[in-house]
């Protein structure tokens, strides 16, 4: 049950990207990794529990980063 919600929300996460709200995105990709974090303490994957929190402590720093201006606009490196 949690893994069609947690599709649910990547799909509505995903349609926000496309309209181009990227915080409302952020937000229910965060519900949906909240999914994904249950799952995997259930099933007892400490390994795969800990790389969905480090995704997560990396999506919110990038959001941190784009809500206070300084991320660069372009993909130059």
């Amino acid at each position: 049950m949690l893994s069609i919600i947690a599709g649910i929300l990547l799909n509505i996460g995903a349609y926000f990207v496309y309209k181009g709200q990227i915080f409302t995105a952020v937000i229910i990709y965060f519900g949906a990794d909240i999914c994904w974090c249950v799952m995997a303490y259930q099933r007892g994957d400490e390994l795969g529990l800990g790389f969905i929190i480090l995704g997560m402590l990396f999506g919110l720093g990038a959001s941190i980063k784009m809500n206070s201006g300084k991320m660069r606009k372009h993909l130059n490196f």
